[in-house]
């Protein structure tokens, strides 16, 4: 089997740059590969991600609870799966994702009382990589950033225009639970954190990047 290498963090964290870096650094390398992105909003097994995210079910994400809403984005990860990436897991490649099975851990575990996480996780875990039977991560690299930088971050994304935020990324109060939930989740999963900003200020993504290789090089010898 070829090894899950996932890039983790809340929206405007930089998630897609580091992968796209990380990617362009395999390829560097001759290391084979393939790069997911999730959702795959290009696949009509997002359809039920973009009607809650569009906030066609609730104009709040606790519209939809935890568990439904995980269903919704563990669906699109299996016809994601079947389609397009299995062929090559089987094959060794370093399967490259932008968010995963552990964007549910973030994003919907944070809809729940503290005192449920555990036993979310718990259901999470047995949904998805037992029921499903999606593969595991062999690596999660979480990319901390705080609320204030990566909404700042956002804002320059759509240019201003809050308006073109989702249902998640207007909702600063989510999000604050969201950043708790992400903080809790890679301390007890295993996740491994970097730190992507010093003193309020945004680390240069060079600095990152490799941070990032040199961690994967450590722990996974790629």
């Amino acid at each position: 089997m070829g090894k899950l290498i996932v890039i983790e963090g809340l929206d405007g964290s930089g998630k897609n740059t580091q992968t796209k870096l990380l990617l362009k650094y395999l390829n560097t390398a001759g290391i084979k590969n393939r790069y997911i992105t999730f959702p795959n909003y290009e696949s009509p097994s997002s359809s039920l991600i973009k009607m809650y995210l569009n906030s066609e079910f609730g104009s709040e994400p606790n519209s939809v609870n935890a568990y439904a809403a995980s269903s919704f984005y563990a669906v699109d990860r299996f016809a994601s799966f079947k389609k397009f990436w299995e062929k090559e897991y089987k094959e060794d490649y370093i399967i490259l994702c932008d968010r995963y099975t552990t964007s549910n851990a973030i994003y919907q575990m944070c809809k729940l009382p503290e005192s449920e996480w555990n036993e979310y996780l718990e259901w999470l875990s047995d949904y998805e990589y037992v029921k499903l039977e999606l593969p595991k991560p062999d690596k999660v690299i979480y990319l901390s950033v705080p609320i204030e930088i990566s909404q700042s971050l956002l804002t320059k994304r759509y240019m201003g225009n809050e308006t073109q935020k989702d249902i998640h990324e207007s909702n600063l109060n989510f999000l604050k639970n969201c950043k708790k939930a992400a903080e809790y989740v890679a301390k007890t999963q295993n996740w491994k954190k970097i730190e992507c900003a010093e003193n309020g200020i945004m680390r240069s993504v060079e600095s990152i990047h490799q941070d990032v290789v040199n961690l994967l090089k450590k722990e996974v010898g790629v």
